[in-house]
Parts: structure tokens; sequence; C-alpha cells
């Protein structure tokens, strides 16, 4: 029993790795370049600080990258230990999973035009109100804490002249082997967590208990949406039918928003390497706006909500949205699955050999 439950777990956790590896490795790759590439004059100027320009910079920029939750988490963490400012990394990190071109067009497709502009609006303004709030309630986390961070940071020697070469080099590096290692670790502990909660809670079920209007509140939702892992483009079609047998407006937004810009690998990370006090900020701002958002649109932006689908124009919308979406080939994720699991076991190595020299010992 405890071996085909483990089997399971491992089994889906590496399913949902599959989904996401391609967009870590290439977030590894865009969050070295842009640490070695964009000078941190620059940056500072751009995001190092508290200003709301810095926020709208960040959110409007995150809502243009097709990348998931898990695929934002090396670039954010590459923007704030880069010298972005808390806020606009917290900014940044929510408008990404939650609005991109392609969840945009399939939510009109879908959705229809009324829950979808509710749904642009609202991946617009909530990653600024995260931001804003990271901002004010931050301590010394709101900037990275200089070259003493978890993530080591290499800076040429002086006199030395980097080339465009070099600094490539220099930046994979720093990509693969400081932010990747870091990075890998914890989602590899984040992806067995996520496969842990989906074996218990089978997809069937949660569908059904969401297919249930009478059974589910708002807040319910937000909850449910912040521990599974969510890629909004792939589940707006799924939260379509359900709004179309009779699920109220205000849960599907509410559940794109806390289960796409939310989940396991994410929260750890971001804990680890930056602060209990930032996920306490992001998570508890997060639900608590996404549940106002549901409740605010149940009650009276969309009381008498008629659902909208139209087999002809979703097709349309369908096609269009398929041209925004990278789909990986088979082998190219299984490849990019192999290289995070490698940093991840490169990461936890050590520890794993300490431990098993005190159980020998012991």
């Amino acid at each position: 029993m405890v071996l085909e439950l483990t089997q399971k777990v491992i089994l889906t956790a590496l399913d949902i790795l599959n989904g996401a590896s391609v967009w870590l490795i290439i977030s590894f790759v865009l969050a070295g370049l842009m640490h070695n590439l964009i000078s941190p004059d620059r940056l500072q100027r751009m995001l190092g600080n508290r200003s709301v320009s810095a926020l709208i910079k960040a959110t409007a920029s995150g809502m243009l990258l097709p990348i998931c939750s898990c695929g934002v988490i090396p670039l954010g963490l590459g923007l704030y230990y880069s010298g972005a400012y808390l806020g606009p990394t917290l900014a940044f990190m929510t408008a990404t999973p939650i609005i991109n071109p392609a969840a945009v067009l399939l939510a009109y497709g879908f959705l229809g035009p009324q829950i979808a502009t509710i749904y642009l609006v609202a991946g617009f303004v909530v990653p600024m109100l995260i931001g804003m709030i990271g901002n004010k309630l931050a301590g010394p986390e709101i900037h990275a804490p200089g070259m003493e961070g978890p993530v080591e940071m290499r800076e040429l020697e002086p006199g030395e002249q980097a080339g465009l070469v070099q600094k490539l080099q220099t930046g994979l590096r720093w990509g693969f082997l400081d932010m990747g290692v870091s990075v890998s670790k914890y989602v590899c502990v984040g992806m067995l967590l996520a496969g842990l909660i989906i074996v218990l809670a089978p997809p069937a079920f949660i569908q059904e208990y969401l297919g249930n209007p009478g059974l589910i509140s708002v807040a319910g939702i937000a909850v449910l949406g912040a521990i599974m892992y969510v890629c909004a483009v792939g589940h707006i079609p799924f939260i379509a039918a359900l709004i179309a047998s009779g699920a109220a407006p205000g849960l599907a937004i509410t559940f794109l928003m806390t289960g796409a810009a939310t989940n396991l690998p994410e929260l750890i990370s971001m804990y680890k390497m930056i602060g209990r006090r930032t996920v306490l900020i992001y998570s508890s701002v997060l639900l608590s706006t996404s549940f106002i958002v549901g409740y605010l649109t149940n009650l009276f932006l969309l009381p008498g909500f008629t659902p909208f689908f139209d087999l002809s124009k979703s097709r349309q919308t369908v096609g269009m949205a398929n041209n925004l979406i990278f789909a990986a080939p088979e082998p190219l994720r299984y490849l990019c699955t192999a290289v995070v699991l490698l940093l991840g076991v490169y990461a936890l190595w050590p520890g794993f050999k300490r431990a098993l020299a005190k159980v020998r010992a012991a």
C-alpha cells in the first residue's frame, strides 16, 4: 500500500515537472543573461526603489511573458538578486502566471467579455497591490543583502575586461550553477508535495467539488486554488465548462488567480531564498484580494450572469492562442526534467550524505 502510494506520488510529481521543466530551463537562461547583461545601475533605476512606476514596469513586463508560476521563480529571484526591490519582484511574480497574451485570448473566447475583462483588470491591479504592500511591510528583505544572500553573485575583478561572450558565459554559469541549483532543490521538494496532494485529492474529485455551486464558497475556492498546481491557460476551458454547468462567475476568477499565481514549489523557493515574511505577504494578500474580486463579481458586477460559450468563436480564439503558446517536444521536456532533477540532486546531495552518515553512526 505504502509502496504503491509512493510510486503514484513520484510519477505524478514527474508528470507535473515535465510540464514546467522547459520553462524552468528557459528561466535559468534568461535570469543568468539578465543578471550579467543588464547593468546594476540601470536595474536599480528601473526596479530598485519603492516607486509606483517601478511596480507598473514590473507588472506590465510580467503580463507579457507566457511563463507559468514555476518558470517565473528563477526570473523573479534573478530580478531580486540583481537589484530589484521586493515590491516590483512580487508584482512581477504575480502578474506573469496570471495574465499573459494566450490566457487573455482564451479567457475572452471561452469565458466571454464580461468575465475576461474583470480577470484582465484584476490581473493588473492585484499584482500592483501585492507590490505596494510588499514595499510597505517589508523589513530587511526589501532588497537582497548584497553579496551575502542565499545566491552568490560573481563579480568581475577590477580592471577585468569582460567581452560579450564572457558575459554570456558568466551569466549562464550563474543562471544554472547558482540560481538553478538553489531553485531546483526547492522545486523538486515542492513537486513531490504537489504530487502527494494530487494523489490524495485526485482531479476527478476536485472537478466534482468545483462543479457543485452550492457546495463551495469563494473563500473555499481561493484556498483550494492556492494549494493546487494550476496553469491559467490550460484550465480556462475547464473553468468555462464549470460555469456553463452552473458555477458562479466569481469562482472562476478566484480559482484562476490563486491557482495560477501560487504553488508549493514557488512558495517554498520564496520562503527559503527571500524569507518567511515575504511568503506571508504574498500568499495572504493574494488570497484576500482574489476572494474580494470573486465576491464582488458574484454580488455586484455580474449578479445575473448568463454563461457565455460560442463554439465557433472559441475555436478561432484557440487557434490564435496556440500561436502564442510554445509547445515543447516530448524529448525536450524529458531532457529539461532530467537537468532540473540533476541540479536538485546536486544541491541536496551534501545534506543527504550527512544524514546517511548520522544513521550509520547511530
